[in-house]
């Protein structure tokens, strides 16, 4: 049968497949994966510029709501771009054959325990460096022009009246607290790290340094980040586990926002 398929169409068409095949295939290239690991951290800084800076800014709460509206502006898409993936491979959204590591070889009790423990590495750990990220801070970033930059989060809370702060914190409990970390654990750790696998070592080490860098609403933390985050993201690669760094990461993120909107809302810090 003759191809009905203009070349203009046929060329639109065949795009989109040869994507798929490239975001899909087990092996991304170094140049790919950098760029597929700091876009999204320079489009959350375009969102809060552009868009939830001035929202925030106008209804007059805290601006620590405008990082999470951004956070939610690109994760959202990241997370339905895996299951879009999905539907093209499974024929259904899913994450099935996108994010990998998900075959959980750790027995139920030995990951438990492991995650646990990388809870209050990160936890304990991510705390002990604030003084790093104060110093890194004042010698390097004083420019940085986001309000409330500063090495403690709590800076972008300063200055709010305790009403303001408690909406703002109930509010991103269940965002910045669980949900996008979670987003980002799929992304960074499911569905990049394992086609960098090939680096061997070298993955975990680039997986770390890249998501690391990709906040780069928060650049003078990127020390710290390599220090707490690389021992479950070196265990995810050895394991072949995700559960670690989901356990690690939106396990130590819910902690601290937990206690943090408890605190604010007894009015303890």
């Amino acid at each position: 049968m003759e191809n009905t398929l203009t070349p203009t169409a046929a060329t639109t068409a065949a795009r989109p497949n040869k994507l798929v095949e490239l975001l899909l295939a087990d092996r991304h290239s170094v140049p790919l994966s950098i760029a597929l690991h700091l876009v999204p951290g320079a489009l959350i800084v375009a969102a809060y510029l552009f868009i939830a800076e001035p929202f925030v800014q106008a209804i007059g709460y805290p601006i620590f709501l405008a990082w999470a509206v951004a956070l939610v502006i690109v994760l959202a898409p990241v997370l339905f771009g895996l299951l879009w993936l999905g539907r093209r491979r499974n024929g259904r959204y899913s994450l099935r054959g996108v994010v990998g590591y998900r075959d959980k070889p750790i027995p139920r009790g030995k990951v438990t325990a492991m995650i646990a423990g990388l809870i209050v590495w990160m936890t304990v750990v991510s705390l002990a460096l604030v003084p790093l990220d104060n110093f890194v801070y004042d010698t390097f970033f004083t420019w940085v022009p986001f309000e409330g930059a500063g090495g403690s989060a709590t800076t972008y809370l300063d200055g709010y009246s305790h009403s303001l702060l408690v909406v703002t914190m109930l509010v991103c409990l269940p965002l910045t607290g669980f949900t996008l970390p979670l987003i980002e654990e799929f992304y960074f750790r499911g569905f990049l790290l394992p086609r960098i696998a090939h680096l061997r070592w070298g993955a975990p080490v680039l997986n770390t340094v890249l998501f690391s860098v990709y906040h780069f609403w928060a650049p003078w933390t990127v020390l710290s980040k390599l220090v707490f985050l690389f021992p479950g993201i070196w265990l995810v690669w050895r394991k072949h586990d995700i559960r670690l760094s989901i356990g690690m990461h939106p396990g130590s993120a819910l902690l601290m926002a937990t206690v943090g909107t408890i605190a604010i809302v007894f009015n303890l810090i």
